[in-house]
């Protein structure tokens, strides 16, 4: 590890650009200290969005065939002269106060934390349901997580530029959003380097969730590569949605639907069912009271039963992950058995 202490560390902003909302550039705009940089990457933009970037005075690059957002941010770090690359999405708002806390971070981190990452505020910009659950549970679960964080997060998260190339940057073979973000923080942790998670750094997230859109890229985005990650790095996090607590509540929510299930059939199910509820409301008291507080009674009771869906569907797709790895295997194992190492490649003829 090489990474020093910079006193003073310039920061360079790294926007990759497919739709973009003008709020994400009026928000750089007006940041108080302003960053060093301001690189936008167009990635399957429409034209005018990525001119409205030249017309706040950002510099813009283009990729040259839609890419994906890792190939865009990788695009734009290679081109940054920042000490500090701070990625953000084109639908995040930074807070005004955001670089200088960046700023602060790194000018006092030990040159072994390579990198920081924030968390969305309390106030969604879309205002119905799903679009508010989301917001709120991701706020609440950063806002919760402990300081050594296991993973990076694009969002809104900051790091050494010389170590991000160091590692090759993020993986370009992710051509949609998905967890590009978090495999690159599993590179990042085993090369030594540690991560922190600051609860001041914040910032406002401008997506309008629907529940299907929020039920896909949580199941086919999130849910499926994650498990594909964990199983290929051969082991679990104890932290943010994967922390032991959380597998637990999975398979309270599984004996939850058994035990509605069974209800008809004997009261004892039913008594097992209001047991295994109450259990998962007082696991989840204070994302629940976080609900209650900020959007009311019904909005928290909808939360419960969506998040209580959400544990059946994310247990689901771990389960299916689990099954479509070890097939992948086996399918590569028999292929590589009837091949034979013997067979692979030209063999020279004998007389």
């Amino acid at each position: 590890m090489d990474s020093a202490r910079v006193s003073d560390p310039t920061v360079s902003v790294v926007m990759p650009l497919h739709h973009g909302s003008i709020r994400c550039f009026e928000a750089l705009q007006s940041a108080d200290p302003r960053p060093d940089e301001i690189i936008v990457v167009g990635d399957g933009a429409p034209e005018s969005m990525v001119e409205r970037a030249r017309q706040y005075g950002f510099r813009t690059l283009v990729t040259p065939v839609q890419s994906g957002p890792a190939a865009a941010r990788n695009l734009g770090a290679r081109h940054a002269q920042g000490a500090v690359l701070c990625f953000v999405d084109d639908d995040v708002a930074l807070s005004q106060n955001a670089i200088g806390l960046i700023r602060e971070f790194f000018a006092s981190a030990s040159e072994d934390v390579a990198a920081v990452l924030g968390s969305y505020d309390e106030e969604a910009s879309a205002t119905n349901f799903a679009s508010q659950y989301k917001n709120l549970l991701q706020h609440y679960v950063h806002q919760q997580a402990r300081e050594e964080g296991f993973t990076f997060w694009t969002a809104c998260g900051a790091i050494r530029r010389d170590v991000f190339l160091s590692l090759g940057g993020f993986q370009e073979h992710y051509r949609t959003p998905s967890i590009e973000d978090i495999a690159f923080g599993y590179r990042l942790r085993r090369a030594g380097y540690r991560i922190r998670v600051s609860r001041t750094l914040q910032c406002k997230h401008l997506k309008r969730w629907t529940l299907l859109s929020l039920f896909r890229s949580d199941f086919f985005r999130r849910a499926l590569p994650w498990t594909d990650l964990i199983l290929s790095a051969g082991r679990f996090d104890d932290d943010l949605n994967i922390s032991a607590v959380n597998r637990w509540k999975v398979v309270i929510a599984y004996g939850l639907l058994l035990s509605c299930v069974l209800s008809a059939s004997a009261f004892a199910w039913r008594a097992s069912a209001s047991i295994l509820a109450v259990t998962l409301v007082i696991l989840d008291r204070g994302l629940y009271r976080l609900f209650f507080r900020k959007r009311g009674m019904s909005f928290a009771l909808r939360g419960i039963l969506w998040h209580w869906f959400s544990y059946l569907y994310s247990g689901a797709a771990f389960c299916f992950g689990v099954v479509r790895f070890v097939a992948v295997r086996v399918t590569a194992l028999n292929a590589h058995r009837v091949i034979g190492p013997e067979d692979k490649g030209p063999r020279a003829e004998t007389s």
